[in-house]
């Protein structure tokens, strides 16, 4: 089965749910443009609970469009820390500077103009123009294909892009017309998968407002849809990862500006297994004098498509090695040489991603 004419009957009994079921967020508070761009980027593959401190840190640091587009990169990434995804706050401050240069600090209220930012595709082009203009623009995340495929019983995987412009081609025709309702459209549909039409188990039915029209629940096939192609396996990449201390001071070393994590901060490492020898080898090309080394648990971090498998060192050296010169965490350079600073400067100022979590953790105990 596949009937999209059932969307039609949908948007009275939502927008009348939505109104009595919706959650307390932020964003929704003062959904100005600025606030439901920012708010959206956010809460790409990101849990709504945990998105709440990032969202108001983030307004605190850069309150404007203005404040956005002048941000330093090391400050930007900071308070991006713990979010992941840093190409999206650094697309953030691009597409910042393009609203301030071609449209005086005010995001456009138009559709094709959105997309022409960096970092905004159909989705966030959708939601920022429906909710915060109130245009009939639908927005269709995870959440919106799983509540459309379920409702429609519609088999098509809703990986391709193919079935997503379907989906949204078939919310165009039945959107709300005024701005209040379209803005409130998208919100319920958004709201309807994350606490109703709910991915990995059993769906919420009893609960749902639509469940009369839905033709996966007619079928019993709730579970069943949506559907969607096995990811490819990710490749494992195999690490080094040395943590450097010399007295109170920890090496940082800044990443490359392009690739995986670019431009961040991290733990000296190498995208290699090392025996104690090969270790100890890699240390005297430093410059390093070890004093004592212990190992580390293995640590595992994943990304999309890679998986980082790591094992640590623990390093204490009687100096910097062949850092020519100490650099404090205030005085930020890019370049290959170790950085040193204190934990308490790491923890305040260096934005070192969460792939390091389990060792940084140890130099923050």
């Amino acid at each position: 089965m596949n009937d999209f004419s059932v969307l039609c009957d949908i948007p009275t009994p939502l927008l009348y749910w939505y109104q009595g079921a919706k959650r307390d967020l932020p964003w929704r508070r003062e959904p100005t443009p600025y606030h439901v761009w920012i708010s959206e980027i956010m809460l790409q593959q990101t849990r709504v609970e945990a998105v709440k401190g990032y969202y108001e840190r983030f307004l605190a640091a850069f309150p404007t469009v203005s404040d956005l587009a002048a941000a330093d990169d090391d400050v930007l990434n900071k308070v991006w820390q713990g979010l992941g995804y840093y190409s999206r706050a650094r697309n953030l401050k691009k597409a910042a500077a393009a609203v301030m240069e071609q449209y005086g600090g005010e995001l456009p209220c138009d559709h094709k103009a959105l997309l022409g930012l960096p970092g905004i595709g159909a989705y966030t082009a959708g939601a920022i123009g429906s909710i915060a203009f109130g245009l009939p623009t639908p927005a269709v995340d995870g959440n919106v294909l799983r509540v459309v495929t379920r409702l429609c019983g519609y088999d098509a995987d809703i990986a391709k892009q193919t079935t997503k412009d379907t989906v949204s081609s078939a919310l165009a025709e039945i959107y709300p017309r005024t701005p209040a309702e379209s803005s409130a459209f998208t919100q319920a549909l958004m709201e309807l998968g994350a606490t109703v039409c709910v991915p990995n188990g059993m769906p919420h039915c009893a609960e749902c407002p639509l469940a009369h029209l839905c033709a996966a629940h007619a079928a019993g096939r709730e579970t069943e849809l949506p559907k969607k192609a096995p990811k490819k396996p990710r490749t494992v990449v195999c690490k080094t990862v040395f943590l450097l201390r010399c007295g109170e001071y920890y090496a940082l070393r800044r990443r490359p500006d392009e690739g995986l994590l670019a431009g961040l901060w991290e733990f000296p490492s190498e995208d290699t297994v090392m025996t104690r020898v090969d270790m100890e080898a890699w240390l005297s090309s430093h410059g390093f004098a070890a004093k004592k080394i212990m190992t580390l648990s293995p640590a595992k971090h994943i990304f999309t498509h890679i998986e980082w498998h790591m094992t640590g060192y623990l390093c204490e050296t009687e100096n910097r090695g062949k850092t020519p010169d100490f650099v404090r965490a205030t005085n930020f350079v890019r370049a290959t040489n170790f950085v040193w600073a204190t934990k308490e400067e790491i923890a305040e100022t260096y934005s070192v991603p969460s792939a390091f979590s389990a060792y940084l953790k140890i130099v923050l105990s």
